[in-house]
């Protein structure tokens, strides 16, 4: 007759391993989803555009941000982490990333949203090096699962101009 140590301890070992194997199994799951998210950005409106005594260029901007990022979100989903980034060249470095606006969408209710915003973080670059500069947003989104590995991918929209001259 086996003791109840043992017993108690080959039903937790049983339920233990059950449990992983659920959890691997919600994890693969997830490798399943194909979500097709979609974002449009547009410049509403620059508020200033200066150059700091310094000599770093600031732009201030209102965005009106459109997404439908409800297909992200699945049954292991906790939450998706979303910002916008504008994305640059400048003689010195190829790729200048600054963020511009963040947040956390909760729920799949609140994946599908529409904002207008000014820009939440300054979009400052040390150099002279905006005026008619050509830059990209970009739509970043980090998919925070239950269980299992978070993953990420991002939208990138082209074509935006600033301008030539201080405002």
């Amino acid at each position: 007759m086996h003791s109840f140590g043992y017993r108690a301890n080959a039903l937790l070992t049983f339920a233990l391993t059950i449990l992983a194997l659920m959890c691997a199994m919600a994890s693969f799951s997830d490798n399943l989803n194909s979500p097709s998210p979609s974002a449009e950005i547009q410049i509403l409106n620059i508020n200033w555009f200066q150059r700091h005594p310094d000599g770093n260029d600031e732009v201030s901007l209102t965005l009106n941000i459109t997404a439908d990022l409800q297909s992200l979100f699945t049954w292991n989903t906790k939450q998706v982490f979303v910002f916008v980034a504008a994305e640059y060249e400048t003689p010195k470095n190829s790729l200048n990333q600054v963020s511009l606006w963040d947040g956390i969408i909760p729920a799949k209710e609140h994946a599908k949203f529409w904002i207008q915003t000014p820009n939440k973080y300054r979009l400052i670059d040390q150099g002279g090096n905006l005026r008619g500069k050509e830059f990209n947003f970009t739509l970043h989104w980090h998919v925070m699962p239950k269980t299992g590995k978070m993953f990420a991918d991002k939208i990138v929209m082209s074509g935006y101009r600033l301008p030539e001259e201080y405002r």
